[in-house]
């Protein structure tokens, strides 16, 4: 084995090595591990059904009909994904919001007592908010979405009861966006001005006098 080639293989040695303590100091769990417990925490009723199988047995041989398979059904209501990014994305729906947040930090195994991103997002036909969550103690980080297809009322519930330094992002988005949390104890204008006509940061936006289009 060349030098290089055993310098590398020391170095993937010691990341490996340093991956392990840092789990083993701060019980950090892997976004498998975090699906796994988060998911728990809602269960889908519809997992538990029973589907109806047809046997190929009862089926005439001359019949032109195939088995029906039962699609895989989510053992959560919770979605998850990790979309090519090594944190682990949980898609929400709006009334389970405040609970999967409340228990995501108050839970001791997951303890996400920092929000470091809020953020509005236009997905085009749906409107929504990811939210970036890490644990102090921990060491792990989620990502959170949430949307609504109702771009005219667009409305979450707030999380600024959670994490305190929500409130100030949520009147961002409620300026930017036009999307109103449930509960919030100041949502106003925290940029622009009362008498401001539409939200700059949404896609069907339209500003003929200071908007430059290429």
């Amino acid at each position: 084995m060349s030098f290089l080639r055993r310098q590398e293989s020391h170095y993937f040695e010691v990341k490996n090595k340093k991956k392990i303590e840092k789990r083993l100091i701060f019980n950090t769990m892997n976004n498998s591990e975090l699906q796994i417990l988060i998911g728990s925490w809602f269960p889908n009723p519809e997992a538990n059904k029973v589907s109806e199988i047809i046997e190929v047995s009862e089926i005439e041989e001359d019949s032109e009909e195939t088995p029906k398979i039962p699609e895989p059904v989510n053992p959560s209501l919770l979605e998850f994904t990790e979309e090519g990014s090594q944190f682990l994305n949980i898609s929400v729906k709006p009334e389970q919001l405040h609970q999967l947040m409340s228990q995501l930090k108050s839970n001791s195994d997951t303890n996400f007592d920092y929000l470091f991103c809020l953020s509005g997002v236009d997905w085009g036909e749906e409107l929504g908010i990811v939210y970036h969550l890490e644990s102090t103690t921990h060491r792990h980080i989620v990502v959170v979405k949430v949307k609504t297809n109702d771009r005219e009322t667009p409305t979450f519930d707030t999380v600024c009861d959670i994490w305190a330094t929500a409130e100030f992002h949520e009147r961002e988005v409620f300026d930017f966006f036009g999307i109103k949390f449930n509960n919030h104890p100041n949502l106003k204008y925290l940029f622009l001005t009362e008498d401001w006509e539409g939200y700059p940061l949404r896609k069907d936006y339209v500003d003929e006098i200071n908007m430059i289009i290429k």
